[in-house]
């Protein structure tokens, strides 16, 4: 039997790399994209994964990602959409066009990734639709409205997906991520992401009858 296909979109060493090495040792076959294939292919390689390029901000480029994870692996039963654009500054000194291109690769990355996904996924019946969150999907910073809008928006789309694809079988599942993230930390006042991808992989084995469409995940010692 071949095994299982999980793709995640805006992969790197932390979160998203972390959930992949686990998705791994859980028998799937993972599928790693990024902007820069050059950067990604040694964390493909340490995984036993295969790395492709993708660009987050460009449907087009989301599209044939899909189109070459099928023909390679075959079509995914897990999509992990990790990306997001973060420009800082006061409103009036914001420039438009970058705050726009931010919103593009965050929000509208994530419709389109979302929107593949359900394609191969509603016709199977079932398959899981994670999408990374922060904080500031629930609460706006000074100086951090672009961020705020993106992910604002990411939330939306998933609980509106989750409400949409849930009775046809697809689990749609946020992540709020309410707390600083270190790599390769032990400490108890932040994350570290192999814990979180710990959560990444209960979420994807809850039964249908008790699924969650958003989880909020944070150090026991977070100020909340």
């Amino acid at each position: 039997m071949n095994k299982p296909v999980a793709l995640i979109v805006g992969a790197g060493p932390g979160i998203s790399g972390a959930f992949g090495e686990a998705l791994v040792a859980d028998g799937y076959q993972v599928a790693l994209a990024s902007r820069n294939l050059e950067k990604l292919l040694p964390l493909a390689t340490k995984m036993n994964a295969k790395a492709f390029a993708a660009d987050a901000s460009t449907p087009a480029s989301l599209v044939r990602l899909f189109s070459e994870v099928d023909r390679a692996l075959g079509e995914p039963e897990v999509v992990l959409f990790n990306p997001s654009a973060r420009i800082r500054g006061d409103l009036l000194t914001l420039d438009a066009t970058a705050a726009s291109a931010a919103i593009q690769a965050t929000a509208v990355g994530a419709f389109v990734t979302a929107q593949e996904a359900a394609r191969r996924m509603l016709p199977k019946g079932h398959g899981s639709i994670f999408f990374t969150g922060a904080t500031a999907a629930v609460k706006g910073f000074a100086r951090s409205s672009v961020f705020a809008m993106g992910k604002f928006a990411v939330r939306g789309l998933a609980q509106s997906l989750a409400r949409e694809l849930g009775p046809q079988g697809i689990h749609v599942v946020h992540f709020v991520i309410d707390g600083g993230v270190v790599q390769g930390s032990q400490g108890l006042d932040v994350l570290s992401p192999r814990a979180i991808s710990q959560s990444y992989m209960a979420a994807l084995a809850q039964p249908p009858g008790a699924w969650s469409w958003e989880l909020e995940l944070r150090s026991h010692t977070e100020p909340f």
